[in-house]
């Protein structure tokens, strides 16, 4: 029984560090400002936290996401496990250009929201029909998977002069 228990920690714990690894090394996304949601006398308030981060093959595109972040002494020392609200808005900010073929569900992000087992990640995928990118965030664990997630949806549109890009060319099939 400790055995299959022990064997089971490490094949999760090994799952973990796959996904980590294939994960796009994408920039640190920026924090652009946070709001506290419970106050902590002697250590750090819980808060809200909102971040921009572009899309790394598609220039033009840039999404914000919204996490909380616990205080206290667990959060202070790293070992608070975040909970998997999080929110998510993505928008044309300029002309779109894609660096490479993408693939549905890729992975545009992802970050660590626990010590070893739970994880954050932002995929992209194409609506051909409506000329749409559309991102998701969703918090999963290797051992249980997480419902919660949120989408957002960036229709393709003309910047300036230049017409739209068709999100279906840009396609790996």
């Amino acid at each position: 029984m400790l055995f299959r228990s022990l064997t089971r920690i490490g094949l999760s714990a090994a799952l973990a560090a796959s996904a980590a690894a294939t994960a796009v090394a994408a920039p640190d996304p920026d924090r652009i400002f946070d709001k506290s949601t419970v106050w902590r006398p002697l250590t750090p308030n819980d808060k809200l936290v909102v971040y921009g981060i572009d899309d790394p093959a598609v220039s033009g595109v840039a999404c914000w996401y919204t996490q909380p972040e616990k205080g206290g002494i667990k959060g202070t020392l790293g070992l608070a496990e975040d909970v998997s609200d999080i929110s998510l808005a993505c928008r044309q900010t300029g002309p779109i250009q894609f660096k490479d073929k993408l693939k549905q569900g890729e992975v545009v992000f992802s970050e660590r929201r626990s010590l070893i087992f739970k994880s954050m990640q932002i995929v992209r995928g194409c609506d051909a029909a409506r000329n749409t990118l559309i991102y998701m965030v969703y918090s999963d664990k290797v051992i249980q998977g997480s419902p919660k997630n949120s989408t957002s949806a960036v229709p393709l549109a003309p910047w300036g002069t230049e017409p739209a890009a068709k999100c279906a060319d840009f396609m790996k099939n």
